[in-house]
């Protein structure tokens, strides 16, 4: 199996799964649910979360092996990364504004749903035998629920997941950036880095609360500047794309520019799973990282997590976003090397003018309409003469309908013929198709920066950003999976587990992005569901443990939240 039909086979088993409309219902359902049932905690304890962070509320002797802040900046470094540069330009480029809506509205509810699951992981945790704190939410499964064959797969997820959402897609984004900006090989950067992450992790979560504390302020400031230069350079578009925001929530996004337009139901559906993908709420990680906080209370350390998505998704996504859309960049055609997986080869001439109905019912997943101008995938040999296409077809690349394609062979312009079977090139080795299209992820957000106040050095800024949050964020999930390893097999396999880690990490460099974006979809739905179903079922033991903590902040600190 190549890699454009094992990507066109993950993607079906996402459908089903991590992409379907189910999912989402679920994973939002659960923040509504604990939003009400709490009643609305994400805006009562909002400041008093912010006076724990501080350590206005600490108590001598708590056991743990971090501080509050080191624990928050620890889970931050495992959510503040691709999904904020990559990952907003990417469900920006598959849903329009629209999606961004959704991301924001995911984050909101995600507040609570965080509350609530690092809350009860910490209360059930467990301390391991080399005496650092373990916990997540496998540990209420078993010491709470009683229900280790969820605990099993709750931490057989968590391993898979962190290869798929903390590993792979962070080093894959890294590598792109800096081949596209300074020209590196993603085989020197996957070198380079997984050396650096293997002397990190090893470790263990002090060196890496060491590290995260001190890298995630960084990375935040130096992004957010450079994302500030942009939208102050494009300050006339500001009111104008928080209206594109809003504006086509209940209808979907209109065409626009190179943009086919979006279904509602496709930007609800990619809003919703970026914006779980960028801060993680109800996928049961950050609980993992929180349980080594010293606290004494469990619902403190809980009331820590509710700035996780504020901070990570409300603030960074929302800066990216406004970003990509005031700087007009999203909807635009960029000369850019095709990937294989997102590129489709039509019969016949296709343009937007006649075919533009059919182009938004394709790539939304709709049924064409029997009124509608018919579009067709190519089946059979595409003559190419110095690079150029003379067959009787037409590209589409990123959703939209490529201009000015070049075929190369290695370094030169291919003369010859190819073999296409449903839209899908037979044999894409040693081929390159460029010109201009849409693009997403890394290189969509790396263009906008360009339009700041730094020019062309903007790009420089994504690299470097994604470059610091994604890295952060591979040591953080190095951790979460390594803890899942402890549960399952005990302390001495976790060495193992961060060999094996590493070199995945390696590996992923060089791995076609659509396919690791598609494979970190699957492994963050196996590893939510399973969660949202623990903490649902511990709902009352959640709103006793926030009674209970009230009590014992107005008894100790004599005051009140």
């Amino acid at each position: 199996m190549d890699l454009v039909h094992l990507n066109d086979f993950l993607t079906t088993i996402d459908g089903y799964i991590g992409g379907s409309s189910w999912f989402v219902f679920i994973l939002l359902g659960t923040g509504i649910f604990f939003t009400f049932y709490l009643k609305f905690p994400q805006i009562r304890f909002f400041k008093h979360a912010i006076h724990v962070v501080r350590g206005k509320f600490d108590e001598p002797g708590a056991k743990g092996d971090t501080s509050h802040f080191q624990s928050l900046a620890t889970a931050l470094s495992g959510t503040v990364g691709t999904g904020n540069i990559a990952g907003v330009a990417f469900a920006i480029h598959l849903g329009g504004p629209a999606a961004l809506f959704w991301m924001l509205v995911t984050a909101a509810l995600g507040m609570t749903t965080k509350f609530v699951e690092v809350t009860l992981s910490h209360k059930y945790r467990e301390f391991a035998e080399d005496g650092t704190a373990s916990g997540g939410p496998m540990y209420y499964m078993k010491n709470k629920l009683n229900m280790k064959w969820m605990a099993v797969l709750f931490a057989v997820a968590a391993i898979i997941s962190s290869f798929g959402t903390g590993n792979m897609p962070q080093v894959n984004s890294i590598a792109a950036s800096l081949k596209s900006t300074f020209g590196i090989e993603e085989i020197v950067t996957g070198a380079v880095l997984s050396v650096l992450l293997g002397l990190i992790i090893l470790g263990g979560i002090k060196r890496i609360a060491a590290v995260t504390e001190k890298l995630v302020p960084l990375m935040a400031i130096i992004y957010v500047i450079g994302a500030l230069s942009v939208i102050v350079m494009n300050y006339e578009n500001i009111i104008p794309s928080f209206i594109s925001i809003f504006a086509d929530v209940f209808t979907g996004s209109s065409a626009a520019g190179g943009f086919l337009g979006a279904s509602i139901a496709y930007a609800f559906n990619r809003g919703v799973n970026r914006g779980l993908f960028s801060n993680e709420a109800g996928q049961g990680s950050a609980p993992i990282a929180h349980a080594a906080a010293k606290a004494e209370h469990p619902v403190s350390e809980g009331m820590v997590a509710i700035l996780e998505p504020f901070i990570d998704t409300i603030i960074i996504c929302s800066i990216t976003g406004l970003t990509l859309l005031s700087s007009g960049v999203w909807n635009e055609k960029h000369q850019n090397d095709f990937s294989f997986s997102d590129m489709m080869i039509m019969v016949g001439e296709v343009n937007r003018d006649v075919h533009g109905t059919a182009l938004y019912e394709y790539f939304n997943g709709s049924e064409i309409g029997l009124d509608v101008v018919p579009i067709s995938e190519f089946t059979g040999t595409l003559l190419v003469e110095e690079g150029i296409i003379k067959s009787d077809a037409t590209v589409l690349h990123a959703r939209s309908i490529a201009e000015e394609v070049l075929i190369h062979k290695g370094d030169l312009l291919y003369s010859g013929s190819l073999e296409i079977k449903d839209g899908r090139l037979e044999d894409p080795k040693g081929m390159t198709f460029s010109g201009k299209s849409l693009v997403h992820s890394a290189p969509l957000t790396a263009i906008a920066f360009n339009k700041g106040l730094f020019g062309d050095y903007g790009q420089y800024i994504v690299a470097i950003g994604l470059l610091l949050f994604a890295f952060s964020t591979a040591i953080s999930w190095s951790y979460y999976g390594g803890r899942s390893v402890t549960y399952l097999f005990g302390v001495k396999y976790v060495n193992y587990y961060r060999i094996i880690y590493v070199i995945g990490f390696f590996l992923a460099a060089i791995i076609d992005t659509t396919i690791v974006w598609t494979f970190a979809g699957i492994a963050i739905a196996l590893m939510t569901l399973p969660n949202l179903l623990g903490i649902f079922l511990l709902r009352k033991d959640m709103k006793d443990s926030i009674a209970d903590y009230k009590n014992h902040v107005e008894s100790v600190f004599q005051t009140k939240i």
